[in-house]
């Protein structure tokens, strides 16, 4: 009995030492990018304001003594978190990959491949399109209002929000045909449960656009239609798998 439980403690200790290294190899990873990006905190955020400019607004605050060192804090590490994200993509596959079978490594290979350029994708979409959308409508408001100026002096933290709310919401909503097929590849869901599930798809894009843009109708248009698009690519690519799939299992036909 106590050689059995010394076996079994074997492996699991060389599974903890393996982590613990992945762990760290992903936060000197992390920590690297961070004192990287954070030298150039100040320019990352001026490509950050560009979307602001564009829009008429030149000038940003703040109120509080620390915040705009907050924000280039803040600034340093999403931006370190984006730059060391295939690295610790990496560690966390060498960590898996082990483990899983021949075809679960190239079922799952694409869709590791697919994740960065998807949400670099939605990112962009964020900053170049839906973001301007946004801030024209929200800007539209200053004016006078009876005698009394309306102007709009957004500070830098609450800005800052803005954008990344905007960025990181885009970019993880284009991740919906990666969730959609590891689910389907998973056993979660089938293709025609998906199909039949249409009508709530849209109800739930449209819903996810309320929650993540401003009121303004343009701003919702521009997550959800591209939202209900990558659904539909989501159920193109499991016909694709399935008939892969249906393929690599047909019995070989004997030679007369």
């Amino acid at each position: 009995m106590n050689e059995e439980l010394d076996e079994s403690r074997a492996p699991l200790l060389d599974h903890l030492l393996e982590l613990r290294r992945r762990l760290l190899w992903s936060l000197a990873a992390l920590g690297l990018a961070f004192a990287v990006c954070l030298y150039f905190a100040r320019p990352i955020f001026s490509f950050l304001v560009h979307p602001l400019l564009r829009a008429g607004q030149g000038k940003l605050i703040y109120t509080q003594i620390f915040e705009a060192f907050f924000v280039e804090i803040k600034v340093a590490f999403f931006a370190a978190l984006m730059l060391a994200f295939p690295v610790i993509a990496n560690q966390i596959w060498q960590f898996v990959a082990p483990g899983l079978y021949r075809n679960e490594r190239r079922a799952l290979l694409p869709f590791l491949f697919a994740t960065p350029v998807l949400f670099i994708s939605g990112a962009a979409l964020a900053y170049y399109v839906a973001i301007p959308v946004a801030l024209h409508y929200l800007l539209g408001f200053q004016g006078d209002l009876g005698g009394v100026q309306q102007e709009a002096l957004p500070g830098v933290g609450n800005y800052l929000s803005f954008v990344m709310q905007f960025l990181f919401g885009f970019g993880l909503s284009f991740l919906l045909p990666v969730l959609l097929m590891l689910l389907e590849r998973g056993g979660v869901v089938t293709r025609p449960q998906l199909i039949a599930a249409r009508r709530y798809a849209i109800v739930g894009a449209f819903a996810v656009a309320a929650v993540l843009t401003p009121p303004d109708i343009g701003s919702q248009l521009l997550l959800a239609i591209p939202l209900m698009l990558l659904y539909e690519v989501a159920i193109i690519g499991i016909w694709f798998t399935e008939r892969k799939r249906s393929s690599t299992n047909q019995p070989a036909v004997p030679d007369a």
